[in-house]
């Protein structure tokens, strides 16, 4: 645990942060030397492959076990910004405080990753070899929404031509409980306009005679929600079949009070006869982004000729995209305040929802390995946000095996200030996956 401690806290020092043009240099030193640890590891065709306009990907590979499946793990090394965060410890100086790891990137997604090297170097340290054979793709866009991975895809087939798959940017639901991804809600990005005037106006004059279209726009957003504060519609009808898993999630309230960083005296929100993890995973949400109301500095006592706002709607899974876009936009427009004018216009492409039922060897194999490590099997779980590559891997690779794990639990604070790594969960996650490769070595797939 040490070293793996060590190899990761090497990693995380180096901030590869792939939103940041300025940051590009750091990218590619982290792919150099990962490649380099790869290299030394023992893996074969150790190499940083780089398309144009992309940050590089880098891939190995081990692949002397003939007859045996090949699992491909895949990971990321970009990391999330910082800017303006307000970190107990530097961010990219990785620290330890009561059993956990803090540094961005900790557990989304080096930990991830990393759980996987230390887990091939201990059978190569042990027994010199693998039980099965080993592909690996590390990317460097995840956290800007992976936008040229299938440009890899194509250009590189052989990278991720496998068997099997093992996706490491998940979580668990506690520390005690591994999960298995199989839900995402996907997004989508709608702005909505109310205008009534040519020219801002003087408030004092005409207040009172003519639409407001900043109250106009909060109201109609408001419309969206009910007295909870949650989307009214399109909610989702879950099956009971999944209905039992959802409770069995230790989201209880101090758990939500903690990871979701609530005030003191706020309530997470009242959950009306429905599981938390049902709210979180399986039902849609709409967050306002961005607003073009005035700000303190723009002050002036006027009635504004337009206001814009836009929205984030999360897609719940196995809900239609043109579903909830129409009734959105139908909520949004029917019966303006005022009599002004409401545009909707939503963002391209699809919103990325995705549903997956595991089933089959493979994930009895990931069964039998976490029970040995973790003392339970994996928890059949959702995430609530949304993550492109795992659409595009389902879309891509949908007929394998997509085993989704990770080491992020409901403390870790991804994307935000003090993001951390449980180091028990971390050692779990190496133990699992020693085991892992044992069983999968001995699954008929391909």
């Amino acid at each position: 645990m040490d070293a793996a401690i060590h190899a990761l806290s090497g990693y995380l020092r180096i901030p590869a942060i792939s939103c940041d043009p300025e940051r590009a240099g750091d990218v590619r030193a982290l792919a150099a030397r990962v490649r380099a640890d790869l290299e030394a590891l023992g893996l074969d065709r150790a190499r940083v492959i780089e398309l144009p306009g992309a940050l590089p990907i880098v891939a190995a590979e081990w692949l002397k076990k003939p007859g045996k499946p090949t699992l491909l793990i895949y990971g990321h090394m970009d990391l999330q910004p910082v800017k303006g965060e307000a970190w107990d410890s530097p961010p990219h100086e990785p620290t330890v405080r009561n059993g956990r790891l803090y540094a961005r990137g900790a557990a989304d997604d080096m930990g991830g990753w990393v759980s996987h090297l230390f887990a091939l170097k201990a059978w190569l340290d042990v027994a010199g070899d693998l039980p099965c054979n080993i592909k690996l793709i590390l990317e460097s866009e995840e956290e800007i929404g992976s936008p040229n991975l299938e440009r890899y895809m194509d250009e590189v087939p052989d990278v991720f031509a496998s068997d099997a798959m093992v996706l490491t940017d998940c979580e668990n639901p506690s520390t005690e409980i591994p999960g298995l991804t199989t839900s995402l809600r996907g997004i989508l990005e709608a702005t909505v306009t109310v205008s009534a005037l040519t020219a801002d106006i003087h408030s004092g004059l005409w207040g009172g005679m003519v639409p407001d279209v900043s109250t106009g726009l909060m109201t109609v957003i408001a419309r969206l929600v009910d007295d909870d504060g949650r989307l009214k519609t399109p909610r989702m009808d879950v099956p009971e079949s999944w209905q039992g898993p959802a409770w069995d999630v230790p989201l209880t309230t101090d758990v939500i009070r903690a990871g979701a960083h609530l005030a003191h005296g706020i309530e997470p929100l009242p959950c009306r006869g429905h599981p938390p993890a049902e709210h979180l995973w399986r039902q849609p949400a709409v967050t306002v982004l961005t607003t073009t109301l005035p700000t303190a500095e723009r002050k002036k006592n006027a009635l504004r000729q337009s206001a814009s706002a836009i929205l984030s709607v999360r897609v719940a899974p196995g809900q239609s995209d043109d579903a909830i876009k129409a009734a959105i936009t139908s909520t949004l427009t029917t019966c303006p305040p005022g009599g002004a004018h409401v545009e909707v216009s939503w963002s391209a492409g699809e919103s990325g929802a995705w549903l997956y039922t595991p089933s089959g060897p493979a994930f009895d194999a990931a069964d039998r390995a976490y029970v040995r490590a973790w003392g339970r099997p994996l928890l059949q779980v959702g995430v609530g946000g949304s993550i492109p590559f795992v659409a595009l891997f389902g879309r891509r690779f949908g007929d394998l095996p997509l085993i989704l794990n990770g080491v992020i639990d409901p403390l870790t604070t991804a994307h935000g200030p003090n993001e951390s790594l449980d180091l028990g969960v971390f050692a779990k996650a190496i133990l699992a996956n020693v085991y892992f490769y044992a069983e999968i070595a001995e699954v008929p797939l391909g």
